[in-house]
């Protein structure tokens, strides 16, 4: 009974057109049948660090994509370790458009990714690999650079140094000069990382 009436007083809460329903009543509807109201819930819970385990629970299961968009955008919105703990994961998923919001989302946390680089960087998947040297692209942390270059150092895998070298490039950094002159030997049978390197190097003597 105790919980009927909560429901019921939730439900009254949100036909009387509140500015701002309670927490409990944004839960019900981010969890709810309705897209537009689970839509309108996630934006509401915007900045709610409390609400971090909620919208990552819906995150994993809801299928409609503007839904999902504003969930990733309120998640991004309150940041923090919990966040990105939560969103890693999806750097393995299918659907490009949901890996693509939650790389940007990651990009502008850097101090909560930091710890998760060097794993990621090394992950056994090279596209996992080459969605985290994505991530260093807008990431204003001090060792992108120092990442940048041990992934040219040791990946063995061509696009993944590929896509680093083009970064290292946009960075110019004089200290991946002889990194990226190693990095050519290593693949000297391939014409693409040559130009790529080449580019780089111009770039960083600009």
């Amino acid at each position: 009974m105790a919980l009927v009436k909560t429901t019921l007083a939730a439900l009254e809460q949100i036909q009387e057109g509140n500015a701002r329903p309670s927490r409990a009543v944004l839960f019900m509807q981010l969890s709810g049948s309705d897209p537009d109201l689970r839509r309108t819930a996630a934006l509401e819970l915007a900045g709610d660090i409390e609400s971090v385990a909620e919208l990552l629970a819906q995150l994993a299961d809801e299928e409609d994509y503007a839904v999902r968009q504003a969930i990733v955008s309120s998640l991004a919105g309150i940041g923090g370790p919990s966040v990105v703990e939560g969103v890693l994961g999806y750097l393995r998923s299918d659907d490009a458009s949901l890996r693509n919001d939650v790389i940007d989302l990651l990009k502008d946390q850097p101090d909560a990714i930091a710890p998760h680089m060097p794993h990621l960087l090394a992950d056994p998947d090279p596209d996992v690999r080459i969605f985290a040297v994505n991530i260093l692209e807008s990431l204003k942390h001090p060792k992108v650079v120092d990442w940048l270059i041990a992934v040219i150092e040791t990946d063995r895998h061509i696009n993944v140094c590929a896509t680093a070298v083009d970064l290292i490039g946009e960075v110019g950094d004089a200290r991946a000069r002889v990194p990226l002159a190693r990095l050519e030997e290593r693949f000297a049978d391939e014409p693409f990382i040559t130009f790529a390197v080449a580019s780089a190097l111009d770039k960083i003597a600009a």
